[in-house]
């Protein structure tokens, strides 16, 4: 019996150790998020508060407060903009020093209260004018960037994973003898992934906003027009990979290569902004990106489609490259 369960157990050993894709995901996850948390979150001590400096102000009339070792300055380009994000609290105060000290404070923000002190012991006569407004709940921050990378996943595993199937299986060979084209191909391989998409999308939507009541404050055209462009240029990036690969090792490992750092970076769950610039190079580069700043930006702030035309732009172009380099590397058999 021992020899029965130590041959078995050998045998499963070998099995696993033979699994490359199963072992380098093991063996390098682990490492890289460690690795990867470092480099995003590593560095000196953060700040604790945020100040936010309408224009160029605090370069022409330096404030004692700026200095200070655990407060953060960013430059606001107009005082709406800093309005809304004292509002919101992605800021705990913003200062105005043009024409003489002024500040916005929310009186919501036990942040805020703490900065405001903190002003007033280094500039007493500062004129301060409050707002208030709470703080957007995490589950609500959160929901969007779910939501698109649950799109993200089904994109390129639903698109990559699949045509490598037909691959591996015969199945495109036996189709080329058909008269179907290879754009007509990859044209239903795209049409039917975002039908699909979209029907999920939207109704998981529906269904969590009866759940949790989530915030909404954009249009819901502009969501849907907004998951339609970012659903394409996900499947076109999951088609460009499954284009000419026949080895299930290489799609695998290339489609977990991709999505693991376009989830942790895209800010799905956390946001990047204290990480260093480079990190958020890589990241707005990330298609995903695009699409969870977007979505948030609708979602979360109500913006319109002038506001978020970038993102749009972005994921639009990348379709249409991604869509070009997969069409042109299409293979319909690789022997």
């Amino acid at each position: 019996m021992m020899r029965r369960l130590i041959a078995v157990w050998h045998a499963r050993n070998l099995e696993f150790l033979r699994d490359r894709p199963t072992l380098i995901f093991t063996l390098l996850l682990p490492l890289g998020l460690v690795v990867g948390m470092g480099f995003i979150f590593g560095g000196p001590p953060r700040a604790l508060f945020t100040v936010g400096v309408l224009g160029t102000a605090a370069a022409a009339a330096p404030n004692p407060l700026l200095h200070e070792r655990y407060v953060k300055c960013v430059p606001v380009k107009d005082e709406a903009t800093g309005l809304q994000e004292v509002t919101h609290q992605r800021i705990d105060l913003l200062l105005g020093l043009d024409g003489g000290v002024r500040y916005w404070v929310n009186t919501d923000s036990p942040k805020g209260y703490i900065v405001e002190k903190l002003l007033l012991a280094a500039d007493p006569v500062a004129r301060r004018q409050p707002v208030t407004g709470q703080a957007i709940p995490y589950v609500d921050w959160l929901f969007p960037g779910v939501l698109a990378m649950n799109m993200m996943f089904s994109c390129l595993f639903g698109v990559g994973y699949v045509v490598l199937r037909y691959r591996k299986s015969g199945f495109l060979k036996r189709l080329h003898a058909t008269p179907l084209t290879a754009f007509e191909f990859l044209t239903a391989q795209v049409l039917s992934r975002l039908s699909l998409i979209i029907f999920v999308t939207v109704l998981l939507y529906v269904v969590i906003a009866t759940i949790i009541h989530f915030h909404s404050a954009g249009s819901i055209a502009l969501l849907l027009l907004l998951a339609v462009i970012g659903s394409l240029s996900m499947i076109a990036f999951g088609l460009t990979i499954a284009a000419r690969f026949a080895s299930e090792e290489v799609v695998v490992g290339l489609l977990n290569l991709l999505t693991w750092p376009m989830m942790l970076l895209s800010g799905v769950w956390f946001s990047i902004e204290d990480s260093p610039r480079w990190v958020q190079w890589i990241a707005d580069i990330l298609p995903l990106t695009q699409l969870v700043n977007a979505a948030r930006a609708v979602m979360l702030e109500g913006a319109g489609i002038e506001r978020i035309m970038p993102n749009l732009v972005y994921l639009a172009l990348t379709t249409l490259a991604f869509l070009a380099f997969g069409a042109w590397s299409f293979r319909w058999r690789i022997d």
